[in-house]
């Protein structure tokens, strides 16, 4: 392999990648068309059969009255949340600090619809009951993540987010689901989507992420909430003419990949325990409760690159294009498993982690000479 800098470009060109479900290119959609029939028809403006077959099977399976699919699950949660809000006439919502909606999307909540959000707990744990029974404001919803991807995927116990779900319910707080990762989770939780739905007023799932469609949302709940953000994504300009794209992927890859959660849940566990066995590697939490997980290397992000580049020109094998400084001495990624993980040789992933570790080793105890 040509010496290569960049540590993107450098995983690029690894003949194996343990991350996803395969590159992100045309495939995935023409794989999701092939055996589509010719003559299906459009949805216009959110309507026709193919999408409103789609958000009944989705309101099925998530246990709700009806559901609306989305362009976007930004589009949709900014929406759940402002029409719980004006329900309430009470422009407060609650959400864990590291939030998508705090942190990823401009402040879209606060600028396009004046939301005042309340960060619960601390940014490095879960959210837990006596957070919210705390909470010295009154909110109109509070916004529970499952999985909370910034903290490394971790979740709540199951007799948690009954306790919440019924304190929530006692005091009027509206329950909102930021279930992105909803069906990676289920193996652990053991239970079914409809079942974890059954605690949140509103539920949001995406499709490109676990399961690997082109883009797209559900948002799900009873009736009257559906049908004012039918008219709230025409606001947003989220009623695109035809959604089909998304739709057809969405459902092919729904009916494809939710079967194999369990399957992606071992292999992370399995990953997991491959990086825990080092020295100066570690991951976030320490057993995965989903397919995803955080990978901790007790070196600098500077050095750290230079040391996967290395590893990636000898081996082929890519464990991530990417690094994050957590402080000066460490950095880490993200893991999320799918169908590239069941391709990898094993003892080859073993002993690439291991190189890795013995370099930060080394790197170590030549600082310290």
């Amino acid at each position: 392999m040509t010496k290569i800098n960049n540590l993107f470009e450098s995983f690029r060109q690894t003949q194996y990648q343990i991350n996803g479900h395969g590159k992100r290119n045309i495939h995935v959609l023409k794989e999701a068309f092939q055996e589509v029939d010719d003559h299906l028809e459009s949805d216009i403006y959110g309507n026709g059969k193919i999408i409103i077959d789609f958000q009944e099977k989705m309101a099925s399976y998530l246990g709700k009255e009806t559901a609306v699919f989305f362009p976007s699950g930004t589009m949709a949660q900014q929406i759940a949340l402002r029409i719980w809000c004006d329900k309430k006439e009470l422009k407060k919502v609650a959400y864990h600090p590291l939030c998508h909606l705090e942190i990823h999307e401009e402040n879209g909540l606060k600028e396009l619809h004046h939301i005042e959000p309340i960060l619960l707990a601390d940014k490095n744990r879960l959210i837990k009951l006596d957070d919210v029974v705390d909470m010295q404001q009154d909110i109109a919803c509070l916004l529970l993540e499952l999985p909370q991807r910034e903290i490394g995927g971790q979740l709540p116990d199951f007799e948690t987010l009954e306790e919440i779900s019924n304190y929530c319910r006692k005091k009027g707080i509206k329950l909102h689901l930021d279930g992105a990762r909803l069906f990676e989770v289920l193996p652990f939780y053991n239970k079914t989507a409809a079942e974890i739905c059954s605690l949140f007023d509103s539920v949001y799932v995406s499709f490109y992420k676990g399961i690997g469609g082109i883009a797209g949302a559900i948002l799900a709940g009873e009736k009257d909430f559906t049908e004012e953000s039918k008219i709230w994504k025409r606001r947003h300009g989220g009623d695109l003419i035809s959604l089909y794209p998304y739709i057809i992927s969405a459902d092919y890859y729904f009916k494809e990949k939710c079967p194999k959660m369990e399957q992606y849940y071992e292999d992370a566990k399995e990953l997991a325990s491959f990086f825990n066995s080092c020295q100066a590697i570690s991951t976030i939490p320490r057993e995965p409760v989903s397919n995803m997980f955080h990978v901790y290397f007790q070196a600098p992000k500077v050095d750290m690159e230079k040391v996967l580049i290395d590893v990636y020109e000898q081996t082929g094998i890519g464990l991530t294009g990417y690094v994050n400084k957590k402080t000066n001495k460490t950095c880490y990624f993200e893991v999320n498993i799918g169908d590239q993980y069941a391709m990898l040789p094993k003892e080859k992933v073993k002993k690439v982690i291991q190189m890795i570790d013995e370099q930060i080793i080394r790197s170590t105890f030549t600082e310290m000479e």
